[in-house]
């Protein structure tokens, strides 16, 4: 299936040209800061596999202010790389290919592989005696 065009942007990545889109608004999960954002990734002249990845940051939209950062363009050309040498083929038609770079730190300012604190981390434990 085709990415929409409206709202993506063009990149280049060693001569092809890709077309890389981000959800604008959350899923009801990546709202509640419960999963991380996730974009696509397809050829732009020729439209086959799309590229699935799975970022280590909650998405910029999510409810409870949860701190996250922007996908750098660098990032999707780093992450075109590393779909290709794991065996996306963007030409050929077929079933999105999942990326999962959650658990490399290659997405997290710093490049840290640690997760962002959940929503209610900075809440102290008030106990069941509290209501």
């Amino acid at each position: 299936m085709a990415l929409t065009k409206k709202g993506s942007r063009l990149i280049t990545v060693d001569g092809t040209t890709y077309r890389w889109r981000l959800r604008g608004r959350p899923t009801y999960a990546q709202g509640l800061a419960q999963s991380s954002l996730t974009y696509a990734v397809e050829r732009a002249d020729d439209p086959g596999a799309t590229l699935v990845v799975t970022t280590d940051r909650p998405h910029p939209g999510n409810w409870w202010g949860a701190p996250s950062a922007p996908v750098l363009p660098s990032q999707v050309a780093d992450t075109v790389r590393a779909a290709l040498a794991r065996g996306w083929t963007p030409g050929n038609p077929g079933s999105p290919f999942p990326l999962d770079r959650s658990g490399e730190g290659a997405l997290r300012p710093g490049g840290t592989g640690a997760q962002a604190p959940g929503p209610m981390a900075s809440q102290p434990s008030r106990g069941p005696w509290v209501e």
